[in-house]
């Protein structure tokens, strides 16, 4: 008797798992496997921390099929000799998987779907990650969406989130098949404990992925528009770990949250739906504008003078060393936990891209080696969105004033506090702005920079030349269309 072989992916879970369904409607023995195949994600190959946490996650998907019958099998090379020689060696008769929609992953599986149904296998994808496959909305004239607001229009009147799916009591294991490796050999946990800070706060796993939603829906979702700004607060989700790696469904997320109406202030369900469709809206746009990964969505900025990149100053940035409080709390909270409070991502971005002035993409790189949630398409469109060469209706002036977001989103410096606690003795107006009295700065904290590495007007000033000077040079070349908003 044959098997039937599931692939997971990022899309660690047995609840609301498509591809685990498909298999197990064969009636076949199925066969869990997982392949670390780097190489073949391309650009979407993970970070460090990223890997740190799938090696958590793959642990909690191995014991949670263990308690049904099941193992994961664990894999590493290119997947398609990969699973050709699981086939071979099983007697297969299908393999299933949940899409995947980074640009070097579907051409990777494409070719993987061709050469095993040339094989003679069943070969089927499902969609196991968003509630729009990035094809499925498109304008009245039918390209893609490059403006958020209409797309979100577009959502919200085809909404129809797929049902939820308990996991399976029982699985059927294929008992006879190759071992696989060790968890170690993937190589994915960090053999010294750099990340020993991070678990604290997090639950890799679809338990933990649960419990987050749970605890998101009871609590903070019921201040969720104002506190979702605010560093100071636990008032966000916390769930894009668990979305990334599939370990929770978003049509389940979107059903537990509709659930809530009528128990949250008015409004509260549609402001956090909104911010799970920007992930969709990211999907999308990595779909269809895939050079998006490197080069300018928008391509007058082919043209924008970014300064020569400085290692010495992009290392203060990456290490909390900046000399403004607001960004170097959020560059500590990111080394040391992993994530960052997306307000402040926002602001730290600005303050590389705009007072920095470094391309977008020196930022993009350190945010896929240190957040645990570093999601290709994400990151793609939020770096390019800050440096204003990506899907954004304003114009590039959008220049974040980091002492002014700090005291309207901290408003007590306390998330300051807390990741530069060299910083707390200070008065809460120092501790925004520290350099405003040099005297207290020395007394309380010598070590710390005593005035911002980039004049806040200066920098602000040349990035608007900076800008003005492009506009110059991309008047003079012919003005490239593009497809709909």
């Amino acid at each position: 008797m044959g098997v039937a072989i599931v692939w997971f992916r990022n899309d660690l879970r047995l609840a609301d798992n498509p591809a685990l369904q498909a298999a197990l409607g064969t009636g076949l023995p199925v066969l869990p496997v997982y392949v670390h195949d780097p190489d073949g994600d391309g650009h979407a190959r993970a970070g460090a921390a990223s890997d740190a946490w799938r090696a958590r996650s793959l642990a909690a998907l191995d014991a949670d099929l263990r308690a049904r019958g099941s193992r994961l099998r664990l894999f590493v090379g290119h997947a398609l000799p990969v699973l050709s020689a699981l086939a071979a060696a099983t007697d297969a008769e299908a393999v299933f998987w949940n899409r995947r929609y980074e640009p070097d992953v579907e051409r990777r599986d494409a070719q993987v779907k061709r050469e095993l149904r040339a094989q003679g296998l069943q070969v089927e994808s499902r969609n196991g990650s968003l509630l729009f496959e990035p094809w499925e909305l498109a304008t009245g004239k039918g390209g893609p969406y490059r403006v958020f607001t209409p797309f979100w229009r577009a959502a919200r009147a085809r909404w129809n989130p797929a049902a939820a799916c308990p996991a399976p009591v029982r699985i059927h294991d294929a008992a006879e098949a190759p071992e696989g490796v060790l968890p170690d050999q993937l190589r994915l946990a960090p053999l010294q404990p750099w990340d020993s800070g991070f678990w604290s706060g997090w639950e890799p796993g679809e338990a933990g992925a649960h419990a987050a939603l749970e605890a998101f829906v009871d609590g903070a979702l019921h201040d969720y528009p104002a506190g979702r700004e605010r560093p100071d607060r636990s008032g966000t989700s916390r769930l894009s770990p668990h979305l990334h790696f599939g370990e929770i469904a978003p049509w389940r997320v979107a059903a537990a949250v509709e659930a809530a109406r009528g128990r949250v202030p008015e409004g509260h369900v549609e402001a956090y739906l909104r911010q799970l469709v920007w992930r969709e809206f990211a999907a999308h746009l990595l779909h269809h504008f895939p050079h998006t990964v490197e080069h300018n969505l928008d391509a007058r900025f082919d043209a924008f003078p970014w300064a020569r990149p400085d290692r010495a100053r992009i290392e203060r940035w990456r290490h909390g060393r900046t000399g403004v409080p607001i960004v170097d709390a959020g560059m500590r909270e990111l080394w040391a936990t992993g994530w960052m409070h997306n307000r402040v991502r926002m602001v730290v971005a600005s303050w590389l891209c705009k007072h920095m002035r470094m391309h977008w993409r020196e930022g993009a790189a350190w945010f896929r080696q240190t957040l645990l949630d570093a999601d290709l398409a994400n990151n793609t469109m939020g770096w390019q969105w800050v440096a204003g060469t990506g899907a954004d209706a304003a114009p590039y002036f959008r220049i974040f004033n980091p002492v002014s977001q700090a005291e309207r989103f901290d408003p007590q410096g306390e998330y300051i506090a807390r990741w530069l606690p060299e910083l707390a003795p200070l008065p809460v107006a120092l501790r925004h702005a520290p350099w405003r009295d040099p005297q207290a700065l020395g007394r309380v904290a010598p070590d710390y920079p005593h005035r911002p590495m980039v004049d806040l007007q200066a920098g602000r000033d040349a990035a608007l030349d900076a800008y003005r000077a492009m506009r110059t040079a991309a008047a003079q070349r012919p003005s490239t269309s593009h497809a709909g908003d």
